[in-house]
Formats: structure tokens, sequence, C-alpha cells
């Protein structure tokens, strides 16, 4: 075979390729069509009968050299590339998607501006145990300036035996604390019912790890006008925490704030693992302020400050954490929240590294 020979063989397999870049791109196109009316009828995008009909239809028209495993493996491989261009438009078509909306959404809670660029803090008991515990606590967080007090007066377990709190009354003595001390209160509700009592004494309304993916209540936390925390369920992926979250805006309500916690790995040197790169990733792909609990993610005091300050630093836009006046004596998670003395070591640290307001 002489070099011209050669160099006319090469030419043709290089025509050859840009015609099947073009069947392949206008292949795509049309799956993207046809995904588009898939969504419309509400059918799954993955159908492994229509799948395994082409490839049926593609082997029994194969009669060149390549065996037909190849062949086979070939088509596969297009048959993901498309589908992955469907989902590709169903993320571009997600409401809290960062290409649907480019701009940072604001969450405005009693004047604290959350996804300004400044970031913020939430600290509070973990359970909602009396009225002086609250009080104690709340007089510390607003000695510090800050705005946002936590406290939980519904408590989902993992025993039925521990403690469930304190319900309706937890969320009483959380609205006198929030007048009596000009604070914002933030508290978890586990069931659409309670929801419509919450609006009445909660300023924020959180969705905790264990009802991620109660979709009832994501789609009635949606349809009232209040912010809502949405904490990362305990094995839940990204994929699926945003997901989540769009199931609360679909129904009209974009006041959410997303909360890293921790994921349930085999580590159990923490209660949980915190996933650190969720915090970029989610503001990356969303347009939703991103904070990170430090308490239920280590379980552990001693970790506090510095998960707190590797949250800052990857670009969290705020912390949360536990207090209570005597760690000792709480009704729940007592090994992990600061006592008041170290609540204010704690955020005399955080202090130094936070940068100047903007």
């Amino acid at each position: 075979m002489g070099n011209q020979e050669l160099e006319q063989l090469r030419k043709e397999v290089e025509a050859l390729n840009l015609k099947l870049l073009e069947l392949i791109n206008r292949r795509g196109k049309l799956v993207q069509e046809i995904g588009k009316l898939k969504e419309v009828q509400g059918v799954n995008r993955y159908d492994p009968v229509r799948e395994r009909e082409m490839l049926n239809l593609i082997k029994d028209h194969h009669d060149g050299p390549f065996e037909i495993s190849t062949i086979e493996h070939l088509f596969k491989e297009i048959f993901k590339a498309g589908l992955e261009l469907q989902e590709d438009d169903h993320r571009k078509a997600l409401l809290v998607s960062r290409k649907k909306k480019p701009e940072n959404t604001i969450v405005d809670i009693k004047g604290e501006k959350v996804g300004d660029g400044n970031q913020y803090f939430v600290f509070g008991p973990c359970s909602v145990e009396s009225y002086d515990q609250v009080a104690a606590v709340a007089a510390s967080v607003k000695a510090k300036g800050l705005k946002l007090l936590r406290g939980g007066a519904y408590k989902p377990r993992t025993s039925p035996y521990d403690f469930q709190g304190l319900g309706l009354e937890g969320l009483k003595i959380l609205k006198q604390i929030a007048d009596e001390f000009d604070l914002a209160v933030i508290s978890e509700i586990v069931t659409p019912a309670d929801l419509e009592k919450a609006v009445d004494y909660l300023d924020v309304i959180q969705i905790g790890a264990r009802n991620m993916q109660n979709f009832e209540l994501l789609k009635a936390a949606g349809s009232i006008e209040k912010p809502i925390l949405l904490k990362r369920g305990l094995a839940a992926t990204i994929e699926e925490f945003i997901n989540a979250a769009e199931y609360i805006m679909s129904r009209g309500n974009g006041q959410i704030i997303l909360c890293e916690r921790g994921i349930r790995t085999y580590e159990r040197a923490t209660r949980n693992t915190l996933d650190i790169t969720a915090v970029p990733i989610l503001k990356q792909e969303t347009h939703l302020p991103v904070f990170v609990d430090v308490t239920h993610s280590t379980g552990r005091r001693d970790l506090l400050l510095p998960a707190a300050k590797a949250a800052l630093a990857i670009g969290a836009d705020g912390i949360m954490a536990e207090v209570h006046p005597d760690p000792a004596v709480a009704l729940s998670d007592s090994a992990q929240q600061m006592d008041l003395k170290q609540f204010d070591e704690f955020y005399k640290e955080i202090q130094a590294v936070l940068p100047a307001k903007i």
C-alpha cells in the first residue's frame, strides 16, 4: 500500500468520523425531544424494554467486521449518553438550579439577609425543656449581637422511649422568648398538620434529616410563606437533597436554606461524617444559601470549633450549633452541646477568623 492510498483511506475515515458526529448529535437532539414529551406525559425516561428492542434491531442488521458484543457495547454507551442528556435538561429546569437563577437567593429572617455574602449563626438547645433554660441561652445569643435561635419542640428520636419534645408548649416558649429578646426562632416540624400551628410561633420552619424525603411535608412546607431550613438526610446523595428542596420550591416557597449536617458512613469516631465538600457543590449547583450543622455532624464538643472554621473557610453561609445552660442534665444529646462558657469561647474564636461584613 502506497502513501497516497494510505492518505486517501485516512481521509475517508476522517469524513466518516465527522458523519458519525453529525448523526450522534442529531440523535441527541431527537432524544431530548423525546425526553420533553415523556416529561409532559409523566413517563419514565429510562425504558429498558425499548432499549432492548433497539439493540435487537441493530443486531439483526449487523453484518460488519465487529463482534456483536462490541456493537452492543458501543450502542449501550450511546443510549446511556442520550439518557444523561435528558437528565441534564431536567437539571437545567430545576427551580433551585443555579442555571435557572444565576443570582443568589437571599432569605430575610427578621432583617438577617441570609445569602448576602455575610456569614450567620444559629445557636440554641437541642430541645426546648423549659422557659428558663431557653431564656438563658437566648440572653447569651443576644449579648453577642446575634439574631437566630434554635430549639427543638418536636423531636424525632431513634428510640420511642427517648424525650420527644414539648410539642406545642415548646413552640409557645420559643415564641415568648423571640418576643422578649427580639430574636428569630427556628424549630423542626415533623408533620404537615403541625405546620398550620407552627407558622404562628416560628420564624423559620426546620425540616430535619429524617424527614428530608417526607414528600407530603415538603409539599406542605412549599405552600406556606415562611423560610424553610432543610437538612440533608442521613444517607442522602446531593442530588436527592437538591430534589427535596425542589419539592418545596415547586409549590411556590423559594425561601429555602440548605443545611449540611453530616451523612452516615462506616466511620464511628464522629456521630456522622461531615461532607464538607457538599457546601461548594450545593452553592455551585443551586442559588440557595447553605448552612453547616457542626453539632449533629460531629456529635462532639471538642470538634465543633474546627468543623465550624472549616465550614466557614469553604464558603458556608452560616453555622448551626447547640448550646445548653447545663448539658449534663439535658434531656437530649447532652454530649454534643456546649455550655454557656464554652459557647463564649467558641464564638470568640470564630469571630477571630470571620471576614469583615460586606
